[in-house]
């Protein structure tokens, strides 16, 4: 049994949350909106991430600080396991086991996510997807939970709006991918509600939406938690 570093029942407590390889703060936002004190660690500097931030290895800080905070958000970088990369003979790292390992040692409860190509690595991952949650973006992601944390998603609605494909200017009643060299920034940030992002950051990050669904569900285990110690 995990149990978080404080007393969520405290008014006005949010539990510590840290938000690793966080990029321009997609998943990081969500988790605020929840009702969590976020800190970003990316190895790149990321000027755009919206909340407290701090530059370093996100495996290694998770290994040395992730202990101190109530849960644990890590999103490895998916390109090693995405078609375009692959199509253009690109290579990148794949830290999905060394994350899952520094996580479990932490003895917190956690989240690890990452594209649909990399599915199949994860431990019975959770497929949360925008029409879960009303946006004009598919973006299937996937979720291990681990730490006690387990994860219920809402019902999936039906595909029923064609998604125009990768690249491609996305016609009235379409739905975008917003992946690779997409057009159309203005309206990824509006479909995805992340208006602070440029086309690096969209075409990356997971919608707020999707982890402001995790965080408050993280929130009722914390405070369950809490309260049967």
């Amino acid at each position: 049994m995990t149990h978080p570093t404080d007393n969520p029942r405290e008014s006005g407590y949010r539990p510590l949350l840290l938000d690793a390889f966080c990029c321009q703060g997609g998943a990081g936002t969500g988790y605020n909106y929840a009702g969590f004190d976020v800190t970003g660690i990316d190895k790149d500097p990321q000027p755009r991430y919206p909340l407290g931030f701090h530059q370093a290895d996100a495996v290694d800080f998770i290994r040395e600080h992730g202990a101190g905070f109530d849960f644990i958000h890590a999103s490895p970088p998916c390109q090693h396991d995405t078609d375009c990369q692959r199509i253009q003979n690109n290579t990148h790292p794949d830290l999905i086991a060394p994350t899952r390992q520094a996580l479990n040692a932490t003895g917190r409860p956690w989240v690890l996510e990452n594209v649909r190509g990399a599915a199949h690595k994860l431990h019975q991952p959770v497929m949360l997807c925008g029409a879960m949650f009303g946006l004009r973006t598919y973006r299937h992601r996937y979720f291990e939970t681990g730490g006690g944390f387990t994860l219920t998603p809402p019902p999936h609605a039906a595909h029923t709006a064609p998604q125009a494909k990768m690249g491609r200017p996305i016609p009235e009643g379409w739905y975008g991918q917003f992946v690779g060299n997409f057009s159309g920034v203005a309206l990824a940030r509006e479909a995805m509600g992340v208006p602070w992002m440029n086309r690096d950051g969209i075409r990356e990050c997971i919608p707020p939406a999707y982890t402001q669904h995790i965080g408050a569900q993280a929130l009722a285990q914390l405070v369950a938690w809490a309260v049967a110690a």
